[in-house]
């Protein structure tokens, strides 16, 4: 596959540059004279901080400790560049490093507006950082994530100071992201909505079906015919749980659309009731179509047993077709509300984190298996 190729020519590239960074840094390691390699490694260090280039700042900071607390012409150090350009994985090695003096690093740094940490995370993130979400709503989501964990490390003082302007980190935060909980707000609407018309057109479907079962009552005792077909079986259980899960998906999306849309819904509650209501209109969707399998199994299907393979070849398509649309979306929800990126520290041999512990796999392993992920995405909402 195309995409494939494109990611194996991805990583030979990536590894190719490793080896190039390693060259780089044994020519500046023979120079011997500290204050020119000081030089030569404080604007590297400070770029890689703003391009989430963790491996530059792992192997600088691994020649030059004192590195972290280098600062750029502003009196940003790696920490507050970090955190303005929303580079996770330097923010986890810097914060991981148990030789480094954390309360230094998060003490109020102020610079012309009298800004601190706080200030700087409630900013409105880097537009290609941005562009990596899905959704106005997903991007909020990620921006709050950012100013939670924030608030977690600084000093409880930091919420409430405030700058030349008079703003203290919430009024900027706000300030800052008032278009994005507005299209947020859209974005959630618009989804809840069309999806909701499904849920219910699915439930009135499924509710007539249960009525009126396929192949009639007896007139007098108003039991079904095929009560003890195997496959009228199959029917009321696949019915019922349509029934029950596009009910459920139904008020899920409702209580969407009735809801505050405050910036802090974005963070769990919406995207939550927006997992729950999709995966229950996939199952829905899944046992309607299941329900009507069934049904033409016993109306058309009697002793006929070849009839099955085609059955089950067209139910496919329309439940792997919604799949396809859907599970990026869901996946994604997901990953975004209950995986956080600042995941759990590992510790490296020179104190630092390790590579590998920025993921939960391997660092090669999980970097092929992202770029698939982000491949894919790309293929199916390009169309191709």
């Amino acid at each position: 596959m195309p995409s494939i190729r494109r990611i194996e020519k991805k990583m030979e590239e990536w590894e190719k540059a490793k080896e190039v960074l390693k060259r780089v840094f044994k020519k500046i390691d023979k120079l011997g004279n500290i204050a020119t390699q000081q030089f030569l490694y404080k604007e590297p260090i400070l770029e890689a901080a703003r391009r989430n280039a963790y491996e530059v700042v792992d192997e600088i900071l691994s020649r030059s400790p004192e590195a972290i607390y280098w600062k750029d012409k502003k009196g940003f150090n790696i920490i507050h560049l970090a955190v303005t350009h929303r580079s996770e994985k330097i923010y986890k090695l810097i914060y991981d490093n148990v030789n480094v003096d954390r309360r230094s690093l998060y003490k109020p740094q102020l610079d012309s507006s009298e800004n601190n940490i706080l200030h700087l995370v409630g900013r409105l993130a880097p537009s290609n950082k941005l562009k990596s979400r899905r959704g106005a709503a997903l991007q909020l989501q990620r921006e709050l994530q950012w100013s939670q964990e924030l608030k977690k490390l600084a000093d409880p003082t930091f919420t409430t100071e405030k700058n030349i302007y008079g703003e203290t980190p919430g009024m900027v935060f706000t300030k800052e992201h008032e278009n994005m909980v507005k299209e947020g707000e859209t974005w959630m609407k618009s989804t809840a909505e069309s999806s909701s018309i499904t849920a219910a057109l699915i439930t009135t479907i499924v509710f007539a079906a249960a009525i009126t079962v396929p192949g009639g009552s007896h007139q007098e005792t108003g039991v079904p015919l095929f009560t003890k077909n195997a496959a009228f079986i199959v029917f009321a259980a696949s019915d019922s749980i349509a029934l029950c899960a596009s009910t459920m998906s139904l008020l899920m999306f409702l209580s969407i659309l009735t809801t505050r849309f405050a910036e802090q819904d974005f963070l769990f509650d919406l995207p939550n009731q927006l997992i729950l209501g999709l995966c229950a209109l996939l199952i829905s969707t899944t046992a309607m179509m299941v329900a009507f399998g069934a049904t033409l199994i016993l109306v058309f299907s009697h002793q006929k047993a070849w009839m099955l393979g085609p059955i089950c070849g067209l139910l496919c398509i329309p439940i792997t077709s919604f799949a396809i649309l859907q599970f990026p979306l869901i996946a994604d929800l997901i990953l975004s509300t209950h995986f956080t990126i600042f995941g759990k520290p590992c510790t490296s041999h020179r104190g630092q984190l390790n590579r590998n512990g920025l993921w939960l796999f391997p660092s090669k392993l999980s970097e092929y298996i992202l770029a698939v992920w982000h491949s894919c995405n790309n293929v199916i909402i390009t169309g191709g």
